[in-house]
């Protein structure tokens, strides 16, 4: 610890708190400022969050995936379907970031993707729980589920050119930016404020140390007097 002159100075030491809350606080702002852009440039967001939500749930899964399920049959499949949905998601990021998302063509092929990725997602789990009996939670259950249930529907709006998915995903990624980013802002505020109380508790002065009463109770041991030796009486020999 250093403090110069007891004026001020800095502590060497690792603090107790880090700077979290600041990292939050810039996480919220980003995500925000996504979701309002997610409906002012609705075709380029949508297309590149899409595309990079893909990509990072294809590259992520592999190692874990591929070391942790039971049969190479299971395994060969699985890592098709990532092959597939990382080219995909490949495309996405291709078409957001070369302004071509507003586009015809791209406009409906982004339905078609999308349909591939949820029903070949879902498919292949369900394969997977009934003809390799993988055993699985209820919520993924259901999100496969709901997964199934979804991927016609895109591809019916796909195939009567409709732009509702698009502006749905706009919407959507819009109340999941607010949200987050008020999470994010409320668990970065409760960061600070932990960081402040060990802020001013390294700023009051401490308090100095008086001196330790002796204790009464112990005394020096005194040496012992010698007592006299006692008279012995004289005999005299006759």
């Amino acid at each position: 610890m250093y403090n110069a002159n007891n004026k001020g100075g800095f502590i060497m030491a690792k603090p107790k708190y880090g700077y979290g809350w600041a990292i939050k606080w810039a996480l919220a702002a980003v995500i925000l400022a996504a979701g309002i852009l997610s409906k002012i440039y609705e075709e380029d967001i949508v297309y590149a969050a899409t595309g990079l939500a893909v990509v990072i749930f294809s590259v992520f899964r592999v190692y874990p995936l591929m070391k942790t399920l039971k049969t190479e049959v299971l395994r060969t499949i699985n890592l098709i379907e990532i092959i597939f949905e990382f080219i995909i998601g490949a495309v996405m990021v291709y078409v957001a970031f070369s302004g071509k998302s507003d586009e015809a063509l791209w406009t409906a092929l982004y339905g078609y993707m999308l349909t591939f990725f949820l029903l070949a997602r879902g498919v292949i789990y369900f394969v997977s729980l009934y003809y390799f009996n993988e055993k699985s939670e209820a919520a993924k259950f259901w999100t496969h589920m709901f997964f199934i249930a979804i991927g016609p529907v895109v591809l019916t709006l796909t195939l009567q050119d409709n732009d509702t998915i698009i502006s749905t995903l706009g919407w959507i990624l819009l109340v999941v930016a607010i949200g987050g980013g008020i999470y994010l802002g409320f668990d970065g505020y409760g960061g600070y404020r932990k960081y402040r109380e060990y802020s001013k508790s390294i700023n009051q002065p401490k308090e100095k140390e008086k001196d330790k009463p002796k204790d009464k109770n112990i005394e020096k041991e005194l040496p012992k007097p010698i007592e006299d030796e006692a008279e012995q009486p004289e005999t005299y020999i006759s």
